[in-house]
């Protein structure tokens, strides 16, 4: 059996499940609570479970960060909403000087069981300073585990593996990804976060990407099999670590190497997903590795504007011909 929910509603019921299955799991963030949520996600649970579970922070992003970092510290198991990416970074010193480092300063004494949730990306029209992909900068950062669910069974089961961490874990949810639907199975739990997943199996071409990108690989793969070209399309899922052996193992099949990635190609994830291929695998291939990204532009407000700055299914198709061609 399976149920068609949202991508919102995934995420909703994986906070229920954390909430109701653990008495050290409680939520905090801005407008999480009475307002449920700036994307809905969180709405009800104030009601199900009470405000010493399901806190409404202040406007500062750097104090409620550092708050969830001492919860964790002291053995609660804490997850923090951030509005938007763009908001975490007024609290990059938590993140990056504090919940990554402590582990290593304290010589493994001191582990962050931290999970912050935030949304990513375009796709809503909320201009510059609410629509960026800054998820691999994080990603750059020891310490930290990187998690960006791309579909409904990701978005369910990804939270409890992530709680389950003892060390701090990012889970970024891609944002125009709240309002899809998808099929839930009925028997779905919690998800791997050490291992990519092959998406749809093909022997051409291998597309990699993540989040919000998977959905125009998905779709430009179906079109490139209507001419007869079968893409192998890969979800990374987890940014940091990232399993290079499951990307490298469809380029030894394919020879070939397309990476879509939303964020802005200089110093992106697309260039070191493209540089351990050509450390580790570059007499595999058979054509220049090809990056689809967004525009190296603040995003966009008006709607024509934001989808021409993003990479879309034909973005994908011509960087697949070039790379087959």
């Amino acid at each position: 059996m399976t149920d068609t929910i949202t991508y919102r509603e995934a995420c909703r019921a994986a906070l229920r499940d954390a909430l109701g299955s653990d008495d050290r799991v409680f939520l905090m963030g801005e407008d999480v609570g009475g307002y449920g949520g700036c994307f809905g996600v969180s709405a009800g649970l104030l009601d199900e479970f009470g405000p010493d579970r399901v806190r409404d922070t202040p406007l500062s992003e750097s104090a409620f960060v550092g708050a969830g970092i001492g919860a964790a510290l002291g053995g609660m198991r804490p997850i923090v909403e951030i509005m938007t990416v763009n908001f975490s970074l007024l609290a990059l010193d938590q993140i990056v000087n504090n919940a990554a480092t402590l582990l290593h300063m304290s010589g493994g004494q001191l582990n962050v069981p931290l999970v912050i949730r935030m949304a990513t990306g375009a796709g809503r029209q909320l201009a510059a300073q609410h629509s960026h992909s800054l998820e691999g900068w994080y990603a750059h950062i020891p310490g930290l585990r990187i998690v960006a669910p791309a579909t409904i069974a990701d978005a369910r089961g990804m939270l409890a593996t992530a709680l389950a961490d003892p060390d701090p874990v990012l889970i970024f949810e891609q944002i125009a990804l709240y309002g899809t639907r998808g099929e839930l199975p009925e028997d779905a739990g919690p998800v791997d976060l050490d291992r990519a997943a092959v998406r749809r199996p093909g022997t051409d071409v291998t597309v990699v990407a993540y989040g919000g990108s998977l959905a125009p690989a998905l779709t430009a793969a179906e079109q490139l099999a209507a001419d007869g070209v079968a893409a192998e399309v890969i979800d990374l899922r987890t940014l940091r670590p990232l399993d290079e052996t499951t990307v490298l193992d469809s380029v030894r099949r394919t020879h070939r190497l397309v990476i879509v990635d939303a964020a802005w190609r200089s110093g992106s994830l697309s260039a070191e997903v493209a540089a351990r291929v050509a450390e580790h695998g570059l007499y595999e291939l058979d054509a220049p590795i090809e990056r689809v990204c967004g525009a190296e532009v603040p995003m966009p407000y008006p709607r024509h504007l934001e989808e021409a700055a993003l990479p879309g299914p034909d973005d994908v198709v011509a960087a697949v011909r070039r790379a087959v061609g």
